[in-house]
């Protein structure tokens, strides 16, 4: 029992240590892999750019002397040249160093693949930036001209502005990361991509399927949708779980306890114990938060209801993980059918022989 005590402890404190679950805790009030080193390729990418540098400060250095055979009306624009590719050279090393750190620092897929695309929407906005300000001379002219031109090029593409900072509220709130499964406006797919302009999704259900299945369409939409739809997120870490139902009739004359019982325990044994523990300890760490009166059964239960087609509605409810909820429905339906049938004296289907 004690041995049980404290591999459950041990559990649940790995899950505590999990990024997106203390997120998540945040919001209601990992042990990082150790991958191999990558010293060989950082030598090699500082070795490349530390070459560069040299034989840039050696040109510059040859031209401020007048030992290059050049003619001195193009001598401001060669140094230009020089001192561009050195910041871009400088811009373009950063970046591949932080890509490198963050794919041995980072564990988790959908925060990587943020910081990346964090990072080279930053390195390019710092190298037009270096372009403009080294082919414009006046700073101030060139400050009011792009205020203009900002100013005519925002009103054009106020569209894709919009999707623009609607990729930084995604990035800065995550209402859903790459590998989610969502439901946006009439939209339901899991985040394949969410570029810098729109989100793509690997759609499910759609509208030749009634079940929580793969439609094998591939849906894209505007990050601006973000500001004016409601987004369900089915993947929370903190409890990644969704409630589900199978349903099915039986006469009145059916002996209820006996259905409740035995459809209790198929749903047990097909769900698994393995999940039951699993929402036992997300239970526990619930228990501390915000949002610890919220009730959550691990197990299955079975409702009745009584319908107006003179039938009793059995409604068995359960918990699954998003993306399997499809196939544990049907499974467990399929089963609880074949055990019920086995008893007709006790359960008494529509149509059934009596």
């Amino acid at each position: 029992m004690n041995a049980d005590k404290r591999t459950e402890e041990e559990e649940i404190k790995k899950i505590l240590e999990e990024e997106n679950v203390k997120k998540a805790l945040l919001e209601t009030g990992t042990s990082k892999k150790t991958f191999p080193s990558a010293r060989r390729e950082i030598l090699l990418l500082v070795g490349y750019t530390a070459l560069i540098i040299i034989v840039a400060g050696l040109l510059y250095f040859l031209l401020e002397s007048g030992n290059l055979p050049i003619s001195q009306a193009y001598l401001p624009i060669a140094k230009k040249l020089i001192l561009g590719s050195v910041l871009i050279t400088t811009v373009l090393f950063l970046n591949s160093l932080l890509r490198k750190i963050l794919k041995r620092k980072i564990d988790d897929k959908a925060s990587a693949y943020n910081f990346r695309s964090l990072i080279n929407f930053v390195s390019f906005f710092l190298i037009v930036l270096i372009v403009i300000s080294l082919v414009f001379s006046n700073w101030y002219a060139t400050l009011v001209s792009f205020g203009v031109i900002s100013l005519i090029l925002g009103l054009a593409l106020q569209n894709p502005l919009t999707s623009l900072f609607g990729w930084v509220y995604l990035l800065l709130r995550k209402p859903y990361e790459v590998g989610d499964r969502i439901k946006i406006g009439t939209v339901y797919g899991d985040v394949m991509n969410v570029g810098y302009f729109d989100t793509t999704l690997w759609e499910f259900r759609g509208d030749y399927l009634s079940g929580d299945h793969p439609s094998g369409r591939i849906i894209k939409y505007a990050n601006s949708r973000i500001f004016s739809e409601y987004v369900v997120n089915y993947s929370w870490p903190l409890f990644p779980f969704i409630w589900n139902e199978v349903k099915f009739y039986v006469s009145y004359d059916s002996d209820f306890d006996f259905i409740s019982l035995l459809v209790t325990d198929i749903a047990e044994k097909e769900l698994g114990e393995a999940m039951m523990r699993r929402v036992k300890r997300l239970k526990t760490i619930l228990a501390d938060s915000m949002i610890q009166e919220l009730e959550i059964k691990e197990k299955p239960s079975v409702i009745f209801t009584a319908n107006n087609n003179t039938w009793i509605e059995v409604t068995v409810r359960f918990l699954v993980e998003p993306k399997n909820s499809g196939p544990t429905k049907s499974l467990l339906f399929t089963h609880i059918m074949k055990e019920l049938k086995k008893h007709p004296q006790k359960v008494i289907f529509p149509n059934s022989n009596q």
